[in-house]
């Protein structure tokens, strides 16, 4: 992201850089081998003590109380080595989100208030889905002025992690979703094993079973799906961010690995062939950063059609990461097939990252959709 524009972003940037450098990049394989290998809890430990975990939550909740700009910058630098974490904090900001556009800060407050470490500020929440595509399968039950949730709902991130999750449940006898929070460790709260998925491996998801579990409303009832867009709205320029993280830290191992490695009796960068593929690697990066500078600032300045921006900033470098990240591959030769330099690792990640927010066919169809209306 272009911390130019903004001076003041000028301390997230390093903060995540460094972050992302002492804490990461030696140990990005051994993380990835989740749920097969330990969990980084130390690392989300340290992330959650430096605030990487409350950058846009107000500061009387606990939080740094930045802008969508200080997010991005954050996520833009942490997924540039692992986007894993960067899920991580995305996830748990989306639910965040959703719970202030909700007029849930009180609530929000209180938990926070009660965190005595990372897993108990964390809150879970189905980042890959919207619940208005995919459908509610939980059912609260209402009696006595309290909701009781019952049913399953699958892929909740974090839930195996967090103490609390935001979860869509349709309240009986009503056509639309409302928005609940859920303590997870009550008694009729069940958890799956984490679930081995195609990439973040260690921003870990489980499908979760409640029975009876008692849950408290967010905001008014039925009002779930205006909460999640109104929310989402604002966390594309946060998707868009991972994404153009993946693309720099591809690049910059292609270019490294360019410059070490010889064929010919010369390092391959003096060839012409792979020169080319780094220039464009390198004109795609410089385009990303642009766009995701100018989403985030549209976002904070609530500029025309800002929603629109956002959208359509994820939706691009999503699918432009994906394309990206196959040249890097390419760049390592065979060696970029191999789990030691991180670029299949960020082919699988770029690919996972589309997905956020919901069907990325379905998000397209939704930014014509409001245009025209």
């Amino acid at each position: 992201m272009l911390t130019t524009t903004k001076q003041e972003l000028k301390s997230f940037e390093d903060l995540a850089r460094s972050f992302a450098a002492k804490e990461l990049a030696a140990n990005r394989e051994e993380h990835d081998r989740y749920p097969f290998g330990p969990f980084f809890d130390d690392v989300l430990a340290r992330a959650y003590e430096v605030g990487l975990l409350g950058a846009t939550l107000p500061e009387d909740c606990g939080g740094i109380g930045q802008g969508i700009s200080a997010l991005c910058v954050i996520l833009e630098h942490i997924s540039a080595v692992d986007a894993s974490l960067g899920g991580i904090i995305f996830t748990n900001a989306f639910a965040q989100e959703i719970l202030l556009t909700a007029g849930g800060k009180e609530l929000l407050a209180g938990v926070m208030d009660k965190a005595a470490d990372a897993p108990s500020a964390l809150i879970a929440f189905p980042a890959f889905a919207n619940p208005s595509e995919t459908g509610v399968s939980l059912e609260a039950a209402k009696a006595n002025h309290v909701h009781r949730l019952s049913g399953g709902i699958d892929y909740v991130v974090l839930g195996g992690l967090a103490g609390h999750a935001l979860v869509p449940a349709r309240i009986k006898g009503q056509k639309n979703y409302s928005f609940f929070l859920v303590d997870l460790v009550h008694q009729g709260v069940a958890k799956s094993r984490p679930i081995f998925s195609l990439g973040l491996h260690a921003c870990p998801a489980v499908d979760l079973t409640l029975a009876g579990v008692e849950a408290k409303l967010i905001g008014k009832e039925g009002e779930g799906a205006q909460y999640f867009n109104q929310a989402a709205d604002r966390m594309h320029a946060a998707v868009a961010a991972i994404a153009c993280g993946i693309m720099k830290g591809s690049f910059q191992e292609a270019l490294d690995y360019s410059r070490q490695r010889f064929q010919g009796g010369r390092e391959i960068i003096n060839w012409s062939g792979l020169r080319m593929i780094l220039g464009q690697m390198a004109v795609q990066v410089k385009i990303a950063e642009m766009v995701v500078s100018e989403a985030a600032l549209a976002v904070e300045n609530q500029e025309p059609q800002w929603n629109l921006c956002s959208r359509a900033a994820a939706l691009h470098l999503s699918e432009l990461a994906c394309k990206l990240t196959t040249d890097g591959i390419q760049c390592l030769g065979g060696n970029g097939y191999m789990k030691d330099y991180g670029q299949e690792k960020r082919f699988r990640d770029a690919k996972h990252v589309q997905a956020f927010l919901g069907l990325a066919p379905m998000r397209k169809l939704s930014v014509i959709r409001d245009m025209l209306s």
